[in-house]
């Protein structure tokens, strides 16, 4: 088995690091920041997703996995070296901020002590890995290393399962060791059907955009869509599964709602956008997936708007979900912000409740009362909003959230509850994709229907 370092812990580079010593490489994770590589030595994981805690535990306790500051230490002691930093939209242009990249590029150079594989693990532009091998020459190294790039598709929330049965498997290298040591890595996941794709390295940091960039457009094509369905009087889920069962077209990704956020469709969109004004390229499709998801998210506002008959000012709107996706403690770009800012300038008095998703929000957000139950979210308030579509919310207790509410007003951007169920309960309900039912005058009037 290999002996790995990984550098940052982060999303990707933890449950990497982790997923690779249950494995049973030999791993050790590094990251600057020690309060992290304190939590992590004891046990505990810095950020929330299922199992990964587990995971630490047990690999940690079987001596296949340790956590340092000392990066030199643990490249100097790696056959393998992975790159998994983070590379976030830099401000003014969008492009990949590569500097963390860059930097950790330097430090292995400083610090290699034998023959090494680099492994660019981060999402990254095309030709990063070109920078990269010239930043480590340029440190004068003596060592015989060759950079190669291994793009992850994680899903937060499930990466754990992503990882250990992936879809596919990218290795982009341009030499001939550096392949079959990656594949040597990876044997145990191909030996169990995982699917190996051999390509060079620029072809390898490519298909990671080009991966999410095609989700996106998917996701926000199923919600331009679902506009269209609410218009003419159809639902969305059946259009849905009609063209999901289609097996060119498959049912991932065409769950309509108020537009796709997180930490990698936003960024990757744009740094694709970017690399391709960069080689004269237009992208034309992307470019409008982009500014549709954008103004979706700020039009949800007007669908609680609309609920209240336009009387928003003063109303108190229950928001339950806050996080961009179920599963995750992750407020990057959550259609939750900007659903909550504008309600806000619009005069409304903001309750909100996640089951994860409150202390990163709460950084974020201002002048919000935040709930742990969300029955007491709830009570009392003129709409519920529903944002993120938790099991735990899903299962709330309809006719229980009706009696403690002041007005039966329900606004379902998730369509987190099935068609009729709320509706059942005594609710007015909007929900995605949806004819809505038909909307109170005032606020006086659905009072008085209550």
């Amino acid at each position: 088995m290999a002996k790995i370092a990984v550098i940052g812990t982060g999303y990707v580079g933890l449950v990497s690091g982790a997923c690779f010593a249950d494995m049973g490489h030999q791993v050790t994770c590094v990251d600057k920041d020690t309060r992290k590589i304190a939590l992590l030595k004891d046990g505990y994981s810095p950020i929330y997703e299922p199992g990964l805690e587990e995971l630490v535990r047990r690999n940690s306790s079987a001596g296949r996995l340790s956590f340092t500051t000392e990066l030199p230490i643990a490249v100097g002691n790696a056959d393998i070296v992975f790159i998994a930093v983070g590379t976030p939209p830099r401000a003014g242009d969008g492009d990949a901020d590569l500097s963390f990249v860059f930097r950790a590029a330097e430090e292995i150079g400083r610090s290699l002590a034998r023959r090494t594989v680099v492994v660019i693990k981060s999402t990254v532009p095309v030709g990063t890995g070109d920078a990269v091998e010239k930043i480590i020459a340029a440190t004068g190294t003596t060592r015989r290393f060759s950079v190669a790039s291994n793009p992850e598709f994680l899903r937060e929330g499930s990466a754990i399962g992503d990882f250990q049965k992936p879809d596919r498997i990218v290795i982009g290298a341009e030499d001939a060791w550096a392949k079959a040591a990656l594949t040597l890595v990876y044997q145990p996941l191909a030996d169990q059907g995982a699917p190996l794709v051999i390509t060079g390295r620029r072809s390898a940091e490519l298909i990671k955009y080009a991966s999410n960039a095609f989700l996106a457009t998917k996701i926000t094509f199923i919600n331009e869509l679902a506009d269209l369905c609410e218009r003419v009087g159809t639902d969305v889920s059946e259009l849905a599964l009609g063209m999901g069962l289609d097996q060119r077209i498959g049912p991932s990704f065409l769950n309509a709602g108020p537009g796709y956020g997180g930490s990698c469709f936003p960024k990757d969109t744009l740094a694709l956008l970017r690399t391709a004004q960069d080689y004269g390229v237009a992208l034309r499709i992307v470019e409008e997936t982009v500014a549709s998801n954008d103004a979706r998210k700020r039009r949800m506002t007007l669908k609680v708007v609309e609920a209240l008959a336009g009387q928003i000012d003063g109303a108190k709107v229950a928001v339950l979900g806050l996080t961009f996706k179920p599963d995750t403690d992750d407020m990057r770009d959550s259609p939750s912000l900007p659903l909550i800012e504008t309600l806000q300038r619009f005069g409304a008095k903001i309750h909100a409740h996640d089951p994860v998703g409150m202390k990163n929000a709460a950084s974020l957000l201002q002048d919000v009362s935040f709930f742990e139950d969300p029955y007491e979210c709830a009570r009392g308030a003129d709409v519920l909003v529903v944002a993120t579509e938790w099991d735990s919310i899903r299962r709330l207790d309809l006719d229980r959230l009706r009696r403690i509410m002041r007005l039966p007003v329900l606004v379902d951007l998730r369509n987190a509850f099935a068609p009729g169920a709320a509706e059942a309960a005594g609710f007015r309900v909007t929900a995605i994709g949806r004819p809505a039912s038909p909307p109170a005058d005032t606020i006086a009037d659905a009072a008085l229907a209550a």
